[in-house]
């Protein structure tokens, strides 16, 4: 379990099993007036994830309770989002679209200014904000050039200080191991026999956390080469949550990975 407070709203994070599936769902308490009745709702978003609000003093058995109630539906309407994931239409990089950095969403906007004299890409106040000095005559593919030339850039920064983070768990590894950042259709990361280490630019979208649990899952192939039993092993025992951690980036890949 993990718990954080924003806003004086404590938000915590729990998983429970269902069939061969660990799912993690987010429970966020809140204050409650006296002459309102005590509720613990369980909502599963399209993006799949699945929140759980409840009374600020609610039991945490009382929770868990509630959710495995509803368990089976959780799982079928998670079933039913992830299918409608997979039929995603492509990217048209317009202002309004959806763009994700570390697990959070961002409005795309593009703008038009003659007198810049280059193009630039930040993130400013909710906006992944697209400046264009000139236009030729593909648009669209002149921003998605520039959204994907900053997700490669933040992809190599952010995985450096991760790798460094994360090293000093994985006692088996002699020295930083180098990467490439290597766009890939269907994996978010690979090791070569010889401890070569790639990683998707896409996962940059994704939370710290499944960052590290592909980094993690990385380093642990470089000791097995193989998805035994004691691969398994290792890495359960630098990241106890990884099963969580994979079902939450599994949950969210078709939005990542849509370009």
């Amino acid at each position: 379990m993990t718990s954080m407070c924003v806003n004086d709203v404590i938000k915590e994070e729990y998983s429970f099993v269902y069939g061969d599936e660990a799912v993690t769902y987010e429970v966020i308490r809140k204050p409650q007036s006296e002459d309102k009745k005590r509720k613990i709702i369980i909502k599963v978003h399209p993006n799949c994830e699945i929140i759980v609000t409840s009374p600020e003093d609610a039991e945490r058995s009382d929770i868990h309770e509630a959710v495995m109630k509803r368990a089976r539906w959780i799982y079928v309407a998670l079933k039913e989002f992830r299918s409608h994931l997979e039929f995603i239409q492509s990217k048209q990089y317009i202002s309004g679209e959806m763009q994700f950095y570390l697990g959070r969403r961002y409005v795309l906007k593009v703008i038009e200014d003659s007198d810049t004299a280059t193009s630039s890409i930040k993130l400013y106040r909710g906006k992944l904000l697209v400046t264009l000095s000139t236009l030729n005559k593909d648009k669209a593919n002149q921003v998605k050039t520039l959204v994907n030339k900053w997700y490669r850039t933040r992809a190599e920064i952010i995985f450096h200080e991760r790798l460094a983070e994360l090293l000093p768990q994985t006692t088996w590894i002699k020295g930083i191991p180098s990467f490439r950042v290597l766009t890939m259709v269907k994996q978010w990361g690979s090791c070569s026999a010889k401890g070569n280490l790639m990683f998707n630019p896409h996962l940059i979208k994704a939370p710290k956390e499944c960052i590290d649990y592909v980094i993690l899952h990385e380093l642990c192939h470089i000791s097995e080469y193989n998805h035994s039993e004691k691969f398994w092993r290792l890495l359960t025992s630098v990241m106890p949550n990884w099963k969580q951690v994979k079902t939450r980036l599994d949950g969210m890949a078709e939005l990542y990975l849509n370009e």
